[in-house]
């Protein structure tokens, strides 16, 4: 035994001498220990770990895309850009403004676009990357919101999601400003109107932001904003989401084999990661080619900024779109006198309507299950139609963004179909009111009918067409079974999402509890059953005894 581990040993140290110098310093780098962890042991969890394989997931890779491509554009654009208001005569290679005075920003922006080779396209790059970040992170959240997966355990992870979309939001919204041409001198004059229009501290707002009178110092204090403070708190919210995103675990939807202890995917390392990288460099691809191919934001035709005019037909970057829209559905002459001031209801409203709504957004988890009474943690997704209520709370809140965005362009949709802009703006008045209670009543119903239909499909299977004729005469038709995919996918433990909920008592007030149990019963809406079982008795189809639930 001892000459055997004598030669053991000889053997692993002549190993060790023949091993290359890559795999010694390997060897070294796996025993580093960072943040309590060796890096050995932190990479073997990653290849252990598992994610959902679903088109949900695919966001998030775009989003980083996006944000990737926004960051490193950003980054090199800073080398060109002069954040300066002050005057200078443009003297650049486009010939239609020689001589013309504009401002040290608006020139060097120039200079970026047409002197400085691929300029235009760095350019292009880092507006079509601001342009598709918010879509991104708006699908991630509309997403998530209907499937469910910003309850427990994950709720502050819907909230971070949110203030990300409201960082990328400003971020967007001070750059868009910075090149100082005809175009971003209009949003800034809008600006200046909406502070000015806030009683008591509307002029302060605006004197600190614009530093004097209009336009001020806006490019100086709007440029520390946007390259610093506003992309900071995106990146830091990213890492707080991804933080937390490891610490639970990625939620999946239900299915053969899935269960709330057991993630069943495919593996984080190698292949998730190879499919997310793939998937990354395609996002980038496509917003190289589209750069190089789609113009967009041409500083050079709208010309500088000029605080006495404005350009024609100007339209606010997507995204702001409904903050735009907001402050045209409002009726005129909404102003009242209080306190020896004019209140501006035609600026307060729009402003108290849009912000009620990002709250109410926020909350949104902490709502529904101070309604349901829900507090277990959940690891698996709902589908939307098990989720009435909340589906059409949700398709309702995105019929009253459209409309508000809609409304953005409402002197477009005039000129383009030829009606009178009031018209256009009383229907959209009338389609912000009523849109949102339609939308939701049909999606509502909707959701009931699809339950319905699953749970024809639990009882019965399949419709083959296939017509028989029974002994005593009558006709039947016979119906395929379902899979036990088919049916983990289908079926929803009706009864048993609700047995861990408590029952309300005496521990809240007696307002609160009939509030809260109204509210429980119209969220829940009951359950509905499943039609009793009607199989041939050659079908080996069994009959599915769990009811849908309404919720």
């Amino acid at each position: 035994m001892r000459r055997i581990a004598i030669e053991t040993e000889r053997d692993a140290d002549q190993e060790r001498q023949h091993r290359s110098a890559t795999d010694r310093v390997a060897e070294r780098l796996g025993r580093i220990t960072v943040f309590g962890h060796r890096i050995d042991d932190s990479w073997a969890d990653l290849r252990r770990r598992r994610v959902p394989t679903h088109w949900t997931n695919l966001f998030g890779t775009v989003t980083l895309a996006s944000l990737v491509v926004v960051t490193v554009t950003g980054l090199v654009l800073m080398f060109f850009y002069t954040p300066s208001s002050a005057d200078t005569i443009y003297a650049g290679s486009y010939a239609p403004l020689h001589g013309a005075t504009v401002s040290q920003a608006f020139a060097s922006t120039m200079h970026v676009t047409f002197d400085v080779p691929g300029g235009v396209v760095l350019r292009q790059a880092h507006h079509w990357a601001a342009l598709l970040l918010p879509a991104a992170i708006t699908v991630q959240l509309a997403t998530t919101f209907f499937t469910g997966a910003f309850r427990r355990p994950r709720r502050a992870m819907w909230v971070l999601l949110l203030l990300a979309l409201i960082a990328a939001l400003a971020s967007g919204w001070s750059g868009y400003a910075l090149p100082d041409d005809m175009l971003s001198g209009t949003g800034l004059r809008i600006v200046e109107g909406i502070l000015l229009g806030i009683p008591v501290i509307g002029t302060w707002l605006a004197s600190i932001l614009f530093g004097g009178p209009f336009p001020g110092r806006i490019i100086e204090n709007l440029y520390p904003l946007h390259i610093v403070v506003f992309p900071g708190a995106l990146l830091v919210l990213a890492a707080l989401r991804t933080i937390a995103a490891w610490r639970h675990g990625p939620p999946q939807f239900p299915g053969r084999g899935r269960t709330p202890e057991n993630v069943v995917g495919v593996a984080l390392i190698p292949t998730a990661a190879t499919r997310a990288g793939g998937l990354f460099l395609v996002v980038t691809g496509l917003l190289l080619l589209v750069s190089a191919t789609v113009t967009v934001s041409p500083i050079w035709l709208y010309g500088p900024a000029d605080p006495g005019n404005a350009g024609a037909g100007s339209q606010p970057d997507w995204y702001t779109g409904f903050l735009d829209g907001a402050l045209r559905l409002v009726p005129p002459g909404w102003e009242v006198v209080w306190l020896g001031r004019t209140w501006t209801l035609a600026i307060l409203a729009p402003l108290a309507v849009v912000g009620a709504f990002f709250a109410f957004v926020a909350a949104y988890p902490f709502l529904e299950e101070w309604v349901t009474g829900d507090r277990g943690d959940h690891h698996l997704l709902d589908r939307p139609r098990h989720a009435p209520t909340r589906t059409g709370l949700g398709v309702a809140g995105l019929v009253f963004v459209g409309v508000l965005w809609a409304a953005g362009g409402a002197d477009i949709i005039a000129t383009a179909f030829s009606v009178s802009i009031e018209h256009v703006i009383t229907a959209l008045q009338v389609a912000l009111v009523a849109g949102p209670i339609l939308a939701y009543t049909v999606t509502r119903r909707m959701c009931f009918g699809l339950q319905r239909r699953d749970a024809g499909l639990l009882r019965h299977g399949y419709e083959t067409g296939r017509i028989v004729r029974l002994p005593g005469g009558g006709y039947h038709e016979i119906h395929r079974p379902l899979d036990e995919t088919e049916l983990a996918r289908l079926a929803m433990p009706g009864g048993a999402r609700h047995a861990d909920r408590p029952p309300l008592d005496g521990a809240v007030g007696p307002w609160e509890s009939r509030l809260r149990r109204g509210l429980r019963s119209y969220y829940n809406g009951g359950v509905i059953e499943a039609e009793p079982a009607e199989h041939e008795p050659g079908d080996s189809f069994p009959a599915v005894d769990a009811p849908v639930s309404r919720r």
